[in-house]
C-alpha cells in the first residue's frame, strides 16, 4: 500500500496532476500483507478462541512484539457517538502530565480524529525506513490521518482496515513507552478483531454513555473482547452529567448509574465518569485537550481520576499476571 500524492486518472483523455504539497517529505510504503481470515469452527457462526485472541486449530498468526512498550492499552467502544476519541486523547496527555511516557496510535481508520483532537498537522518523517510517531502535548502519537489528505475518504473492504492497523504498529518507531494506547474504531468489526488477534493487548477500556441504547452496544464490545480473551480494565462513562452554569446543580441528560450497572454485571471495574463539558469540546476542537490547557479544572480533574484508576487496575493486572515462584530449601 502506498499513501502520498499520486495523479487523477485521465479527464477527457488529460492527465490531471495533484498539485503538490508544501513541504515535500519522502513517500511512506506500508505493503499490505495477506487479509485471508482464518475460517470459523464448523457449525459456528462464530470463532472459539484461547489465549490471546488466537482460535483454537486455526493457523498459527504473526504475533506483533513492540519491545519498547510496557503496556499496550486499547479505548474501544460499543457505538460511535460516545466520545471516544477525546477519551483518549485527554488520557494520553493525563498519563503524560502524571510523568508516563505514553504513545496515541489513531486506529479510526474510517475516522481519524485524534489529529484535530491532538492539534497535529504535518506529514510524519521517515527514519531508517520506519515512521517516526508527531509529537504533540508530551504524547507520541501515529494515526491514518497524517498520511492521507483530510478530505480523502478512506474506502477500504474489512480486512484492508485490520491489515492497516497491524503495519502502524508494526512501521512506526514507538521507542520507549509506558503506555501506549490504541483508540480503536467504533463496534466489532475487523480493526479491533485483527489488533486481538496480532497484539498481546494489555487490556481494553471500553467508553460509554450512561444511556441503555448505548451501554446494550457496549456490553457487546466487552463480550467480544473476553471471548478473545482479552482483559476489560473497565468501562469509563462519558458525557455522565452536565452541571448547570447558574445553579450548579447536575443534571443527568443521558440518564445516571447506567454504566456502573453494567460494570456490576458484566463483573469489570468501573474507571470513573467525565462529564459533559462544553470547555472539552471546545478545547477539543482547537486541538489542545483540556487536560492541557486546564489541568486544574473539574472536568481535567475527571479525566485525571480515570487515568489513576486505569493505572491501578493495570498493576493489579500485571502483578495477578506474575508468575509464582516456588523456591525449595537446601
Amino acid at each position: 500500500m502506498f499513501f502520498g500524492r499520486k495523479k487523477s486518472p485521465p479527464r477527457d483523455g488529460v492527465e490531471v496532476s495533484t498539485p503538490a504539497p508544501r513541504q515535500k517529505k519522502p513517500p511512506i510504503h506500508l505493503p499490505m500483507a495477506s487479509t485471508a481470515p482464518a475460517p470459523p469452527a464448523s457449525g459456528s457462526s462464530t470463532v472459539p478462541v484461547g489465549r490471546a485472541g488466537t482460535a483454537p486449530g486455526a493457523p498459527a498468526q504473526q504475533t506483533l512484539t513492540l519491545p519498547g512498550v510496557t503496556y499496550t492499552v486499547a479505548i474501544a467502544s460499543g457505538k460511535g457517538g460516545v466520545g471516544k476519541s477525546t477519551v483518549s486523547a485527554n488520557l494520553a496527555v493525563a498519563l503524560a502530565q502524571s510523568g508516563k511516557r505514553v504513545g496515541l496510535l489513531d486506529a479510526d481508520i474510517y475516522g481519524p480524529s485524534i489529529p484535530a483532537l491532538m492539534g497535529a498537522h504535518g506529514h510524519p518523517d521517515v527514519r531508517d525506513e520506519r515512521i517516526v510517531p508527531v509529537e504533540a502535548h508530551g504524547v507520541h502519537m501515529m494515526s491514518l490521518g497524517l498520511l492521507v489528505p483530510g478530505d480523502e475518504p478512506t474506502i477500504w473492504r474489512g480486512p484492508m482496515v485490520g491489515q492497516a492497523v497491524q503495519q502502524l504498529l508494526r512501521d512506526v518507531n514507538w521507542g520507549e513507552l509506558d503506555y501506549l494506547l490504541i483508540d480503536l474504531p467504533p463496534g466489532t468489526g475487523d480493526a479491533p478483531l485483527s489488533l486481538s488477534q496480532a497484539l498481546r493487548l494489555t487490556g481494553v477500556v471500553v467508553v460509554s454513555t450512561p444511556q441503555d441504547v448505548a451501554l446494550n452496544i457496549a456490553v457487546r464490545s466487552i463480550g467480544m473482547f473476553k471471548q478473545l480473551r482479552v482483559p476489560v480494565l473497565g468501562i469509563v462513562e462519558n458525557m455522565s452529567y452536565f452541571v448547570c452554569t447558574h445553579c450548579s446543580e447536575r443534571h443527568y441528560i443521558f440518564g445516571h448509574g447506567g454504566a456502573r450497572k453494567a460494570c456490576d454485571q458484566q463483573k469489570v471495574p468501573f474507571l470513573g465518569e467525565i462529564p459533559l463539558y462544553q470547555a472539552i469540546r471546545e478545547t477539543g476542537d482547537a486541538g489542545v485537550p483540556i487536560a492541557t490547557t486546564a489541568p486544574d479544572a473539574p472536568e481535567a480533574v475527571a479525566f485525571a481520576t480515570v487515568s489513576r484508576e486505569l493505572e491501578r487496575q493495570v498493576k493489579k493486572l500485571s502483578r495477578r499476571s506474575l508468575p509464582i515462584l516456588q523456591v525449595s530449601g537446601q
